[in-house]
């Protein structure tokens, strides 16, 4: 039983990955979770003021479970079966880090500078935040769906506008590390 508590290797989770995938196709279901935000602003009545958001969301309806199974499958692993979980990161990036004020690189999983409340009161980080979301949603929505469903459903239905979709979110993630994140901190 101790092998629930431990990071599940490539070797069972991506079978098991591939499996959703398999009986989602299957069904003739796509997954992606951009889409479920569709549906719950359909929920909250934006049909009735953008044509976009006109859609049965009982057919989407299914996929919110997802949303729920995420949040709670997070909660769970982070605060019952994560344990001191501290992020292996090579040393010269940790020593880049902490160049960029990043002082405790290498020592917590979620670095304070970025995640800690106070984040929430400086300018510097709530712009960050804010111009993130927004060209995150300006991207899902531009690309027709999220990275896990480009990733994971668009590339399990061998869809070439994923493909490209995924080349793009690797190049932009590139370009966000190496060339904006120094720039920015």
């Amino acid at each position: 039983m101790e092998w629930i508590f431990e990071p599940w290797p490539w070797y069972v989770s991506g079978p098991l990955i591939a499996l959703i995938m398999f009986l989602l196709i299957f069904i003739g279901k796509k997954f992606g979770m951009s889409s479920n935000l569709r549906t719950m602003c359909t929920l909250c009545g934006a049909d009735k003021k953008s044509d976009f958001f006109d859609i049965k969301w009982r057919d989407y309806g299914w996929n919110l479970v997802v949303v729920i199974g995420a949040v709670i499958g997070g909660f769970i692993g982070a605060n019952l079966l994560g344990g001191e979980m501290i992020a292996d990161i090579n040393p010269d990036t940790v020593a880049k880090l902490k160049e960029l004020g990043f002082a405790s690189a290498g020592q917590e999983y979620m670095p304070e500078k970025l995640f800690a409340t106070e984040a929430l009161t400086d300018i510097k980080s709530l712009i960050i935040l804010l111009s993130g979301g927004l060209l995150i949603g300006f991207g899902a929505r531009y690309a027709g769906g999220c990275t896990s469903g480009h990733a994971i459903s668009g590339l399990s239905n061998l869809q070439m506008p994923s493909l490209i979709a995924v080349i793009g979110f690797f190049i932009g993630g590139l370009f966000m590390v190496h060339i904006l994140f120094p720039f920015i901190f």
